[in-house]
């Protein structure tokens, strides 16, 4: 009976050390996903940081395109009237 409660034992403390072993190699991996997760955290937020530094340094241009924009769309509202104008005192001759 000694016998058999002991390999019973023994069998329950290998299985439970056996999952300590896989809980341990489950966190050693979840620290290394971790860390991976992290240089791309910091990867990202380095882009993101020159991503802002070049935008900021496009914006004047970026401003001055539509600046340009509203005054062609103006330019051409004036185009448009002139012609509806040249068109209506061409046909009053």
């Amino acid at each position: 009976m000694f016998s058999k409660m002991d390999m019973y034992l023994t069998g329950e403390l290998t299985a439970i050390r056996e999952d300590y072993k896989l809980l341990e190699n489950m966190n050693k991996l979840t620290i290394l996903k971790y860390v991976e997760m992290k240089d791309i955290a910091v990867n990202i937020s380095r882009n993101l940081k020159d991503l802002n530094q070049k935008y900021a340094a496009v914006q004047p241009y970026l401003n001055r395109i539509i600046l340009i924009e509203e005054q062609v769309a103006a330019l051409e509202l004036a185009a448009y009237k002139l012609d509806a104008y040249s068109k209506k005192q061409s046909t009053r001759s």
